[in-house]
């Protein structure tokens, strides 16, 4: 049994659409996933882009936090440190330094980047600190990591 993740709104590999990118609505893609390991406490998401002109990846989203038996995001997830849904995530900050989903918006002309949607199933239950960024998350994530799963998506401009 592989922890699985996937999205109704692109297939892997493909490109992410202009609805969930800094060009359009700028709003989060709906994401599902199966297969979540027993033990699991909960899971955690981060997505970055490792094709940006930066020294380390451009993160567009970090949440976690996410109960362990929700089956997914729901698309446009709110941008505010604290969820209802899924009830009690939490979302840190993006290389914007803003809170949520920052949607992918390469430089023009500089080719197809790859975005990484990782989700990380998680023995333990995390500190319930807001405004945790990606390296925050994967030092508290560290040796507590059972499973993760991997849907890439890509864009242009």
């Amino acid at each position: 049994m592989t922890l699985t993740l996937t999205s109704p709104a692109f297939e892997p590999g493909e490109t992410i659409p202009r609805k969930y990118s800094g060009e359009g609505a700028d709003v989060s893609p709906p994401l599902q996933w199966t297969q979540v390991p027993e033990g699991t406490k909960e899971l955690a998401l981060i997505c970055d882009d490792p094709d940006a002109p930066t020294a380390q990846p451009w993160v567009h989203w970090v949440i976690y936090k996410i109960p362990r038996d929700a089956s997914g995001l729901p698309e446009n997830i709110p941008k505010v440190d604290r969820l209802s849904t899924p009830a009690g995530a939490l979302q840190g900050f993006n290389s914007w330094g803003k809170t949520g989903y920052g949607g992918p918006m390469p430089p023009p002309g500089h080719g197809v980047h790859h975005y990484h949607f990782t989700l990380f199933a998680l023995d333990a239950a995390l500190e319930g600190r807001t405004g945790l960024d990606k390296a925050a998350l994967l030092k508290a994530m560290k040796a507590h990591t059972l499973a993760q799963a991997k849907l890439i998506g890509t864009y242009q401009r």
